[in-house]
């Protein structure tokens, strides 16, 4: 078997999370974080819209990490990010951390809303 090296550009990785917090590119951030290729920001929610909004030029799909299980996400939240041309996936918070580590692995241009687990 042959094992290559995950390269991942400027963009930052996911490398950790735990009660509040989630680990980006080896720095920690607490509380709700967005992560795009651009960087990584707080987040305040569901109802901070105009954050994850900044980034649709720049991002086909955002994970929105639920916390710890998944759960439905704002109607009106999905809806405006569906409205601005953004993909939106909910699952949960660990779950969106694996997908978007593998598609931003592969050159896709995803981002991350999340809520600590």
């Amino acid at each position: 078997m042959r094992l290559n090296e995950v390269q991942y550009d400027n963009s930052r990785p996911v490398d950790g999370y735990g009660p509040g917090f989630f680990r980006v590119g080896g720095q920690v951030f607490e509380g709700p974080t967005c992560v795009f290729p651009t960087g990584v920001t707080s987040w305040g929610g569901y109802g901070d819209t105009q954050t994850v909004l900044a980034q649709k030029d720049n991002v086909d799909v955002v994970f929105v990490g639920t916390g710890a299980d998944i759960a439905h996400i704002p109607t009106d939240f999905r809806a405006t990010l569906e409205e601005a041309g953004m993909g939106v996936e909910a699952m949960a918070s660990p779950a969106a951390c694996r997908t978007y580590n593998v598609l931003l692995s592969e050159g896709r241009r995803v981002a991350l809303a999340l809520i600590p687990v």
